[in-house]
């Protein structure tokens, strides 16, 4: 079975047990506030297993996220492949969604750093984006810490015209280059 290991984190594959606190993040205000809607208990399930068929196409995908101390869920980070046309797709995407409780404590970018480790490393990548609503300041400030640059904005084309989170922000790192 797949994983990464980080000092405090655990990014493995998901199980039938991680469909409830993921619900709850899903449906969590706070945590959804750059999404545009609140996740319904089947549309999170359906989220998770859309997440297990990328896994089984790409052998890569969102990984469930648990700490190592008391192997609580806490959310999802790893490498994705948007399903949607813009001026950089096709292109691989690293993203992460925690449960607020475990936000400001380092975990998003612990896990992500791990995250562009293994898509550099293992999976051969050469670059990786990330993408995030222009207003959530705290998903760009992760960005920025593990190094990644800022590149452009874009109207998201899933988003309808005028929606408020219409406008977003790309960012992007190239596999370092190692001598």
């Amino acid at each position: 079975m797949l994983k990464i290991l980080t000092p405090r984190l655990k990014l493995r594959e998901w199980k039938e047990k991680d469909k409830e606190p993921f619900f709850k993040l899903n449906s969590d205000p706070r945590v959804m506030e750059f999404m545009p809607k609140l996740l319904s208990k089947q549309e999170s399930d359906s989220f998770v297993e859309r997440i297990k068929t990328h896994f089984r196409d790409y052998q890569y995908g969102l990984f469930a996220v648990e700490l190592i101390e008391d192997k609580s869920f806490i959310g999802f980070i790893g490498l994705s492949i948007p399903k949607f046309d813009a001026f950089f797709t096709p292109c691989v995407e690293i993203g992460w969604r925690l449960a607020y409780d475990y936000w400001g404590k380092g975990y998003a970018t612990e896990g992500a750093k791990a995250s562009l480790d293994y898509g550099f490393q293992e999976l051969g990548l050469s670059e990786i984006v990330s993408f995030t609503a222009s207003q959530n300041v705290r998903s760009r400030k992760v960005m920025e810490r593990i190094n990644m640059k800022y590149i452009d904005e874009f109207n998201h084309p899933v988003l309808p015209k005028g929606h408020p989170l219409e406008k977003h922000v790309l960012y992007k790192i190239l596999q370092p280059i190692s001598y």
